[in-house]
């Protein structure tokens, strides 16, 4: 068995590293915006759209932040990457994090919402909402809002929400949606990544009614892959089984290529409203695909954050 797994090994990882993103796409001119890109595969985004172009990391720490921007600015010779706040656990952070990015920058031609908190103890954010919830939907929810008029103006440009195959367990429970009457947090965060799908379902559909024009806006959400990070240091049962088989996990680089590939595939500068793994398109499951639920969560997320989106 030792001597079958040493051959195979190169094989395994090859499978377990999955598709890798071959657009050598240059971004000269453009702006990416990348959420919670300090660490793990946002970072690894990051450092690959450095080399092609401009890139803002948005995160909660700013201290970390602006060590990952120095870091890759070192490493790639790109100055022009650059560290802001962003706590999507708190609306008036995201406000002020639009508002200098608007006030500061012309130019907007990606948005990833990559940020979010996996399998957390129960708490709300500064507004009151589940932090699953509230970090991993509704915060990009807001943000890509107040970001919206400023991608359409530089079309084409594209919108990646990164969400998980674990949206196949998730559910929108309406009557608990902060999860007041039982939490499990394993639960809470499939909830909250089935969100990000039907978030990026609806935000497609009405982007097509009302913005039509040829290499327009696009909306998109992928699965990076099962990921040896950090994401899952809130359990210890987790970071104990990733440690066992960090073997057949992939890389954060390798979790990083299906955004990166969402970001700049000339392929699918028409491409919208879809799901991706493995730099290939995906399935959903039934509950990812009800359009009812999508734009009931839709009108309810408006309610909750007090915007008008229509």
């Amino acid at each position: 068995v030792p001597v079958f797994l040493f051959v195979a090994a190169p094989y395994i990882r090859r499978y377990v590293a999955g598709g890798r993103c071959k657009s050598t796409a240059r971004l000269e001119g453009k702006v990416v915006i990348i959420t919670g890109a300090n660490t793990g595969i946002g970072k690894e985004t990051a450092r690959d759209l450095a080399r092609r172009g401009k890139v803002i990391i948005a995160c909660r720490d700013t201290a970390k932040a602006e060590a990952a921007a120095s870091e890759i600015r070192a490493e790639t010779g790109n100055q022009e990457v650059i560290a802001r706040k962003l706590d999507l656990a708190d609306t008036k952070s995201i406000r002020e994090f639009a508002e200098r990015f608007l006030a500061e920058e012309k130019e907007l031609h990606i948005l990833i919402n990559n940020a979010g908190v996996m399998l957390c103890p129960y708490s709300k954010t500064a507004d009151g909402f589940e932090m699953q919830l509230g970090v991993n939907h509704l915060g990009h929810f807001l943000l890509t809002f107040l970001l919206l008029e400023r991608l359409k103006q530089c079309a084409p440009a594209r919108i990646v929400n990164v969400s998980s195959l674990a949206h196949h367990g998730g559910r929108i429970r309406f009557h608990d949606l902060h999860g007041e009457k039982s939490y499990n947090r394993g639960l809470a965060y499939c909830h909250s990544k089935l969100a990000n799908v039907l978030f990026t379902r609806e935000l497609a559909r009405r982007l097509q009614g009302k913005f039509q024009r040829q290499g327009g806006l696009t909306a998109n959400a992928l699965h990076p892959g099962s990921v040896y990070s950090d994401l899952v240091r809130h359990s210890f049962i987790m970071t104990w089984l990733w440690k066992i088989f960090s073997f057949f996990l992939k890389s954060p680089c390798e979790g990083a290529q299906t955004s990166i590939y969402c970001a700049v595939a000339e392929e699918l500068e028409s491409v919208t409203g879809q799901y991706f793994s493995d730099c290939q398109p995906a399935y959903v499951s039934p509950r990812g695909r009800d359009d009812e639920t999508a734009k009931k969560l839709w009108s309810v997320s408006c309610e909750l954050l007090g915007i008008q989106w229509d």
